[in-house]
């Protein structure tokens, strides 16, 4: 699990790239569930949640870096 500060250290592009990384995780694991049981059934919440995590802190920068290049509006 992910902590928003560890998740803030992080630049844009490592964020974006573990994003695409967790949700291939997420995919192949679910399509692993559907035909056989898992071995940590929770890691798929574990994973669902690192993403959003990953999205809030991405978008609170992308709006910061936004209202700096609008002047602080």
């Amino acid at each position: 699990m992910m902590k928003p500060a560890q998740i803030r250290e992080l630049s844009l592009d490592e964020m974006q790239a573990r994003i695409s990384e967790l949700e291939e995780e997420r995919f192949r694991l679910r399509f692993r569930s559907a035909t056989e049981s898992l071995n940590d059934p929770l890691r798929l919440r574990v994973i669902r949640r690192d993403i959003a995590r990953l999205k809030t802190v991405l978008r609170e920068q992308q709006t910061k870096a936004g209202a700096v290049r609008a002047g602080g509006r």
